[in-house]
C-alpha cells in the first residue's frame, strides 16, 4: 500500500513537529485512535512522515472502547487500517459509560478525558512509548480557549507539547496547526471511512455550544476565528486588571486611606 498526502499537508505537518520539538528520533509514538476523521487522519499522516522521515521513530495506535454501549466496539477495520499501515494496534475495554454518565460532580466530558488520558498514558509506558499523539487541531485548540475564560474564568487552552511528570509519558498534538475544515477535506486521501463515535453526548456538550458560538461570530466577522487565534499565543498584547486582593490585603489599604482623609481635615 503506498502512504502518501499532499505537499502542503506534509509541509504543515512537518512544520509543527519541528517548530515544537514533537518528535525526536528512536522516539516511539502511540496514537490515540478513536476512528473518526481526525484521528485516522493523524494515524495516516503519521505513518506518512515515519515513511519519508530522514530518522527513525515508532508508531503504534490505541483504540479504547469506555463501555457505552453493551455491544462491543467492533475493532477489525481499525485493526485492519493500522496493519495496511504497517503499524502495531492496540485496545482496550474499560466499562465506565456508567460512570462518566450518571455521576454527580465533574462534567462527563471532563471525567471521560481524565480517565482516557489516564488509561492511555498506562497503556504507553506498559508498552514501551514514551508519547501519546492525539489528534486536537486547531478550532479544538480555540474553542478550548474561549471556554476556559467563559467557563472557567481563565486565559488558557492545552498546549501543543504536555509532558506528564506522574506517567513520564509526554502528550503531543500534531494537528494543531490544522482546521477542522482541511481534515474533512483531507478525508479523501485516507483509505479509511470514519467510524461514528458511541458516545451519547456527541454533538450535545458545552463545546459544541462554543463551536456554534464561534461559527455564528465568524458568519458576522471572517476575522473573528484569525482574532482569536493571535490571542491565545505568547507575545500577544495582554492587558488584564490585577488580580482580586483577598479582604486582609485590603484591611491596612482601607484604613490608610481612612487616616490619610482625617488627616487632610484636621489641615483644613
Amino acid at each position: 500500500m503506498q502512504i502518501t498526502l499532499p505537499k502542503p499537508y506534509m509541509r504543515r505537518l512537518w512544520r509543527t513537529i519541528v517548530e515544537f520539538g514533537m518528535i525526536k528520533p528512536s522516539d516511539r509514538v502511540l496514537v490515540g485512535l478513536s476512528g473518526g476523521k481526525d484521528s485516522s487522519f493523524l494515524t495516516y499522516a503519521l505513518a506518512c512522515a515515519r515513511d519519508s522521515s530522514p530518522f527513525n521513530f515508532d508508531l503504534g495506535a490505541v483504540t479504547l472502547d469506555l463501555g457505552f454501549t453493551k455491544e462491543l466496539v467492533d475493532m477489525e477495520p481499525l485493526r485492519l487500517f493500522c496493519s495496511d499501515l504497517e503499524i502495531p494496534f492496540y485496545h482496550d475495554r474499560v466499562e465506565a459509560g456508567d460512570f462518566i454518565l450518571n455521576e454527580q460532580g465533574k462534567s462527563p466530558c471532563a471525567k471521560c478525558a481524565h480517565l482516557r488520558r489516564g488509561t492511555l498514558s498506562t497503556l504507553a509506558r506498559e508498552q514501551g512509548y514514551n508519547k501519546i499523539a492525539y489528534a486536537h487541531h486547531l478550532d479544538d485548540a480555540v474553542e478550548t480557549f474561549l471556554m476556559s475564560m467563559i467557563y472557567s474564568g481563565q486565559v488558557t487552552t492545552f498546549q501543543p507539547v504536555t509532558h506528564l511528570d506522574r506517567s513520564g509519558v509526554t502528550v503531543i498534538r500534531p494537528l494543531c496547526y490544522f482546521r477542522e475544515t482541511e481534515l474533512v477535506y483531507a478525508g479523501k486521501f485516507v483509505p479509511f471511512t470514519p467510524i461514528k463515535s458511541s458516545c451519547p453526548l456527541d454533538k450535545h456538550t458545552t463545546r459544541q455550544k462554543v463551536k456554534e458560538l464561534i461559527g455564528g461570530l465568524c458568519a458576522d466577522n471572517h476575522y473573528v476565528f484569525d482574532n482569536l487565534t493571535a490571542a491565545m499565543r505568547g507575545g500577544a498584547p495582554l492587558e488584564l486588571w490585577p488580580r482580586k486582593l483577598t479582604r486582609k490585603e485590603l484591611k491596612p489599604m482601607y484604613r490608610e486611606l481612612m487616616n490619610s482623609t482625617d488627616k487632610e481635615e484636621e489641615l483644613h
